[in-house]
């Protein structure tokens, strides 16, 4: 029986299907092809919902993928928005690549987000990191009079760790941190603690005092 009308909206079904329709598609398109290997396993595209990325080492063979991907989508009933698409070289020398699409070229671009994630042309976690501590201290300061407060300091610090530190770590599994990135990442943490105890610069506080404090060694310096 040939379906006449889609599922409705939120039906359980729906990403069920959704899923198989694209599997389905890019298992047909892209079978014997690509050159990305990871543990000696092709890898051609990484998915999340209706977002696909195509992966390969060489510009003629992201060409090729990306006009199979176009031939069997039609097939399918589907077409590719070239406005929505957009290509990145992550190398040491990142230079542009030339995509094509119904005779129209890709946008390059030096970074994107993906899963919100950042991923720059330079392959480095840099910017993620700027960016998530950034928003960690966005949510520390929107909830500085429950941080700051006469609570309980284990409460207060397992709050801190639960709520800011989880927007901060968020994708850390993937980072390859780099000296400089540690230091960010150091002085994010001293940040909370200094917020946390309202102690200002003029103080004279040293970091290793407030680290004793942190990790819950008793009769830390004063």
């Amino acid at each position: 029986m040939k379906p006449e009308r889609g599922v409705k909206q939120g039906y359980c079904l729906s990403p069920i299907l959704f899923n198989l329709y694209s599997e389905s598609l890019t298992k047909e398109a892209l079978g014997g092809f690509g050159d990305f290997k990871i543990g000696g396993q092709i890898i051609h595209t990484v998915k999340y919902a209706d977002d696909l990325v195509l992966l390969s080492k060489e510009e003629k063979v992201l060409q090729g993928m990306t006009d199979k991907i176009i031939e069997i989508g039609r097939c399918y009933g589907m077409e590719i928005n070239v406005e929505k698409n957009k290509t990145m070289r992550i190398s040491r020398q990142p230079l542009p690549v030339k995509i094509m699409i119904d005779q129209k070229q890709l946008e390059n671009v030096e970074s994107f987000k993906y899963l919100g994630s950042i991923l720059t042309n330079d392959g480095r976690c840099t910017c993620e990191i700027k960016c998530r501590i950034a928003m960690a201290k966005a949510a520390f300061n929107k909830k500085r009079t429950l941080f700051t407060s006469t609570l309980d300091y284990e409460l207060r610090k397992k709050l801190v760790k639960r709520y800011i530190w989880s927007i901060a770590f968020y994708g850390a599994e993937t980072w390859t941190l780099r000296a400089v990135d540690q230091k960010h990442l150091e002085s994010f943490e001293m940040w909370c603690w200094r917020r946390m105890e309202k102690i200002s610069w003029t103080d004279h506080v040293r970091n290793e005092e407030l680290l004793l404090k942190s990790q819950g060694v008793e009769n830390y310096p004063t």
